[in-house]
């Protein structure tokens, strides 16, 4: 077999991904607890509190955020939380989110909706970066 063979038998890796099909350990998901703050007047979600999740999905990082489940739901109620892609591409800030736009807040353009989304990616990629136990206290990342 040639080199040129070769290059064509093994899948291209970048460094920091995974295969296509990589199913993460729980080593390899982060998440976060964060909460809207009584002066903050960006907060892009429509709920005040939830998840900052760093996932694996099709063999790379993504940041996404879970909603918390609502205080008014009983114990016996199944829950279950709606999520979105954080990221700054609008098109998965758009159409990877269509089923789930509602926990955005109303926004009057896309590009709107990634100023308000941009420093989340941020505070997401750095929770990304935590090592595998790592705790994280409010506002440290």
């Amino acid at each position: 077999m040639t080199m040129a063979g070769i290059a064509v038998a093994v899948p291209l890796v970048l460094a920091g991904e995974q295969g296509m099909f990589h199913l993460p350990s729980p080593d390899e998901v982060r998440f976060q607890a964060i909460s809207r703050e009584d002066n903050e007047k960006d907060w892009p979600f429509s709920v005040d509190k939830g998840m900052l999740a760093c996932v694996w999905s099709a063999g790379r990082k993504v940041v996404m955020f879970f909603e918390d489940r609502p205080k008014d739901l009983g114990e016996d109620e199944t829950f279950h939380p709606r999520g979105v892609i954080v990221t700054t591409d609008p098109l998965q800030l758009t159409l990877g989110n269509m089923a789930n736009r509602a926990l955005f807040r109303e926004s009057a353009s896309v590009e709107e909706r990634i100023r308000l989304v941009a420093p989340f990616v941020g505070l997401g990629q750095r929770l990304c970066d935590q090592p595998a136990g790592a705790h994280v206290r409010h506002g440290e990342l």
